[in-house]
């Protein structure tokens, strides 16, 4: 796999609760993209996961939910994630392989890590990763989380609270090392604390990653450049 084989393909990755569904979403609408939804597609990587390859996947789909957080130091439950270290990304760019490469398509997916991309980048903006503040994530999941029926179906019969915490701990880790690696590879963070809308939001990566108006010109930001939001 090569940069030329998904040139076509432009990155929305980062922490748990930045909006980066919504953002996607909005981009697809206004620039026709085919979305590549990294959450609905962990579903399929089960059936290929094997244990010679894949042994931190197949231990958490050994794992019951209720035993994934609950109990456990959120560097513990950090360092079992199958994506910090390389497990599913062969995945992703499976399925991106599969796909018509006919128009751009969109990866919404916190599971890239930018050591990943960086080789397959034509150009470092067609990649960003949307990091959320501590306060702003926490109030997005825990309104995530409020209905109980989604909260028991994530963690089980175990306190919602306890592992909720558990669960926002380990997401800062995970963005502390997305933030090192997007460091040492170049590649762009957008910090999100909700102050700027995600229409806004969505306007600024359409110009970084060179997404075309209906018109069929390159979006560009209100300088006049294509340079990242």
């Amino acid at each position: 796999m090569g940069v030329a084989e998904l040139a076509h393909v432009r990155w929305i990755a980062g922490g748990t609760g930045a909006g980066k569904s919504t953002v996607a979403r909005i981009l697809a609408e206004r620039h026709g993209l085919t979305v590549y939804d990294g959450d609905r597609a962990e579903a399929g990587y089960a059936a290929r996961c094997t244990p010679e390859r894949h042994p931190y996947m197949c231990a958490l789909l050994r794992t019951p939910v209720e035993e994934r957080y609950a109990g456990r130091a959120p560097e513990e439950v950090f360092r079992a994630m199958p994506s910090l270290h390389g497990e599913t990304f062969g995945f992703v760019a499976e399925d991106l392989l599969a796909l018509p490469a006919d128009r751009p398509v969109l990866v919404d997916d916190f599971r890239p890590l930018p050591r990943e991309l960086a080789p397959l980048l034509v150009r470092p903006e067609q990649a960003v990763f949307l990091l959320p503040a501590p306060g702003f994530r926490r109030r997005v999941l825990e309104a995530r989380y409020a209905d109980p029926g989604r909260a028991r179906a994530t963690w089980g019969d175990v306190d919602p609270a306890a592992a909720l915490a558990v669960r926002v701990a380990r997401d800062e880790l995970w963005d502390a090392e997305v933030r090192r690696q997007a460091r040492e590879t170049g590649l762009p963070v957008v910090d999100v604390d909700g102050s700027r809308e995600a229409e806004a939001l969505a306007a600024g990566l359409a110009a970084a990653f060179g997404l075309m108006q209906r018109s069929g010109h390159p979006v560009r930001d209100a300088r006049g450049g294509c340079s990242p939001c």
